[in-house]
């Protein structure tokens, strides 16, 4: 069982089969009789539909319909809804604008779906689609997030006053406001999370298969988990029985939040395949996914850090306005608020904080979670307001930060914020990770690279995960008659290496040997209940009910092997996989004992089997944390920046497999350094068109990027839950942007830059450096 064994670092069992080409995603799957569909986008950022002429399109050879939202009203489908309810500062509802799965009379961004084209090839759907004439009525667009909220701003909504979606607050106003009179400096900073284009290798996909005979659908699509799709398309859109709709999710190429959310796609194959009664797909390119998933990130937030004599935190306070596009996605108001917020204290010992967040409308495509989803945005504002802190106050970076850290001793400890950490050695992981890099011996390295003209710098962030998710998870064993046991999880993959990390707790717990074990998801009808994956929940979540479906099937493996050993149940032991009479030689394995038991249930015998299924109340979430340090260097003539050593301590509690946990962080490493330097979503602010609409301009980073990152594990197990384990999919992407933006600004500093934007290309770095030697 050491093969298989928790904290092991096994290799990932499912890459041999993606790696083999065997993989199944849903672009792969096609079924007899399937149709296509294409989806016809504005080319406007807002316009009025002045009139739509199908006749043309319905004409193209190969085309079977074209759709308007004419013909989703009169079949009475609804709007898709937003799942997150959200109170104003005032307690008034926050703004909820209808978003048809097709434009109602107005396209509101570039890409906002107009009509649904279904033929008999993808190219006649193309095709038909072209033929399209739609008569558009231009209106100025609002593009600029700063702007947004001004009196003299186009609406995008007419009837939602300066575009504010809703203005909400958390914490204690009067004490934080208190604390701030009473502070001996106060530090400022604004700061932008730049907008982000996902870009998950697979792009989205879905193919609705409704069948007249049962009245329901099969919908194939590459989520992050059926569940809140089945609910959503069940009770609001199409006004059914949720069961009336089966999703299947196989391979999943990438989601980072992407892929959790209802889209108009998923409505508009599943309506066209109820009326044309043949299976309907519908699959992105790169550059429809530019224009219609979900982006991230996108705020512009003040923040102001208040602190005693004796330079110890006092209080916070932050006022954040957050974009949420033309439309609101299944859960975008709760990203800047209920997510963000809740680790603004970080590791720190604040004593109040209070933060206003703002969210607005704009004409660009809709924004929800990302990964991190809040928390990098949180995290990236604490901790370059902490590094303006440190150097106004002439305190060491590293200094001022482990002197407001909340200790061991105050576990568990409740934030001004109402989150409450039950474990965390945050000293510990800062000194650890300031060892490894060698802080103290920085000012040599700056030196010698000043002789070859490089300005150096070295830059910290100790970030604060808080995970999430569904408050339960099901899990469920079944003993296959070819001697597999099958595991069904309520969680999603979508190439994070669930399926090893599932194996291993499971051939831990039940003694089979990993190869023996198979791990089934994504199917609704087979797996009636999930959260779906995402806020770092699958391993905390999902192994917490694998540990109470393994028991089950314990306590049930002692009784059958008291019935197949003829002995008494209490002198029935277990080790290894194999049920033995205490004091004998005679024993069974839990294998041959689970398919013998079913012989005997099928021959119509009273016995007692082993299969279970057992659903886990998740009761706490989890607070991952970590130290990251980037060291760079910058030249000053071109603003080019090199990351030439990254190193990252993480506290992830107990890691069931470091090989893979090292996986998550390096790809979230990457997507936090992609922002920080490399990518920009920018569009035009007069006509509204996207300007970085493929990645011939939207740069990502590619191998040559990103330097070599090292990371090493210092274990505080989590007291929450039984594992000790604390999640870690996201931690990468939360703590490398400040660590590298701090780490320029400080390579920079003696040149006059005090401040920079991500992200920071060698354009934006050598203005900032141009702009510091003219002051």
């Amino acid at each position: 069982m050491t093969k298989f064994g928790l904290a092991q670092p096994v290799r990932r069992v499912e890459d041999p089969r993606l790696l083999k080409g065997s993989g199944r995603y849903t672009d792969d799957i096609n079924l007899p009789g399937m149709l296509y569909g294409h989806v016809l986008r504005s080319p406007h950022a807002a316009a009025r539909i002045v009139s739509m002429d199908t006749t043309a399109a319905a004409a193209t050879p190969g085309v079977k319909a074209v759709y308007t939202v004419a013909d989703l009203k009169a079949a009475g489908i609804g709007p898709l809804v937003c799942a997150i309810p959200l109170k104003n500062r005032d307690g008034s509802d926050r703004a909820n604008p209808p978003r048809m799965a097709l434009a109602d009379g107005a396209v509101r961004h570039v890409g906002d779906p107009v009509a649904f084209v279904v033929a008999e090839t993808p190219q006649a759907a193309r095709d038909g689609a072209e033929a399209v004439a739609v008569d558009y009525d231009l209106l100025p667009a609002n593009t600029d997030l700063a702007a947004a909220s001004d009196a003299d701003t186009p609406l995008v909504w007419p009837d939602i006053a300066r575009n504010i979606c809703f203005d909400w607050e958390i914490g204690d106003k009067a004490a934080t406001d208190a604390a701030f009179a009473e502070a001996a400096h106060v530090t400022r900073l604004q700061v932008i999370n730049n907008r982000i284009v996902v870009n998950s290798m697979e792009a989205r996909a879905c193919i609705a298969d409704y069948s007249g005979e049962s009245g329901r659908w099969t919908l194939y699509a590459n989520t992050q988990g059926g569940w809140v799709l089945k609910q959503l398309l069940g009770q609001a859109v199409f006004k059914v029985d949720p069961n009336k709709f089966r999703l299947i999710t196989p391979d999943v190429g990438g989601g980072f939040g992407m892929k959790l959310f209802l889209y108009p796609e998923h409505v508009l194959t599943c309506f066209a395949s109820r009326a044309l009664g043949a299976p309907v797909k519908w699959a992105s390119d790169r550059g429809e996914a530019f224009l219609s998933d979900t982006q991230g990130r996108d705020n512009i937030t003040l923040g102001e850090l208040a602190v005693d004599k004796d330079g110890r935190f006092l209080a916070l306070r932050s006022r954040n306005v957050a974009n949420m596009g033309a439309y609101l996605s299944t859960f975008a108001p709760f990203i800047p608020t209920g997510a963000g917020t809740g680790v603004l204290a970080s590791v720190y010992g604040f004593k109040a904080v209070y933060a206003n967040v703002i969210g607005v409308f704009t004409n660009t495509v809709p924004v929800d979670a990302y990964r991190g989803a809040g928390r990098p945005e949180a995290n990236y504002l604490v901790e370059r307001l902490i590094d303006a802190a440190a150097v106004e106050l002439g305190i060491d970076r590293a200094e001022i930060r482990r002197r407001n850290m909340v200790p061991p001793s105050a576990m568990p400890h409740k934030t001004p914020v109402g989150k409450l950490y039950d474990s965390g050695d945050f000293v510990t992981v800062l000194d650890a990770a300031l060892a490894k890099m060698d802080w103290a011996g920085f000012p040599a390295r700056r030196a010698e690279a000043a002789k070859r003209g490089k300005r150096r710098g070295i830059g910290l962030s100790y970030y604060l995960e808080a995970t999430g998710g569904a408050p339960s998870e099901r899990a469920e064993i079944r003993f296959a008659d070819d001697g597999f046991v099958d595991v069904f999880v309520g969680t999603q993959s979508t190439g994070q290496g669930h399926e090893t990390a599932y194996t291993q707790l499971v051939s831990v717990e039940l003694g089979v040997d990993g190869e023996k074990i198979r791990i089934f998801q994504g199917d609704t009808d087979t797996i009636p209940t999930g959260g779906g994956t995402g806020g770092a929940r699958s391993l905390y979540s999902e192994g917490q009910a694998i540990l109470a479906t393994t028991a089950v099937v314990l306590e049930r493996g002692k009784k059958a092997a008291s019935e197949a050993l003829e002995a008494a149940p209490a002198d029935i032991v277990f080790e290894d996989g194999v049920f033995t009479i205490v004091g004998t030689d005679r024993a069974i394995d839990i294998i041959g004992l689970a398919v013998a038991q079913r012989a005997r249930a099928a021959k119509g015998e009273d016995v007692t089997t082993l299969d279970a299924a057992e659903v886990a109340e998740i009761k706490a979430h989890t607070f991952p944390n970590g130290c990251h340090i980037a060291e760079v260097e910058v030249d000053p003539d071109t603003g080019t920046v090199d990351v030439v050593r990254y190193a990252v301590t993480d506290d992830v509690g107990r890691a069931i497999n470091p090989l893979v946990v090292r996986g998550q962080v390096h790809g979230g490493v990457a997507q936090g350094f992609g922002q920080a330097v490399l990518e920009r979503t920018a569009y035009d602010s007069g006509s509204g068109q996207l300007l970085t609409g493929s990645l011939m301009d939207y740069c990502l980073p590619r191998a040559y990027d990103l330097p070599d990152i090292e990371v090493d594990f210092i274990e505080v197990p989590c007291a929450s839950n039984p594992l000790g384990v604390k999640g870690a999919g996201e931690a990468g992407a939360v703590g490398s942007p400040p660590a590298v933006m701090n780490a320029i600004v400080d390579a920079l500093r003696p040149v006059g830059v005090t401040h920079l934007d991500m992200p920071a290309t060698p354009e934006s770095v050598w203005q900032a450096i141009s702009r510091a030697k003219a002051a």
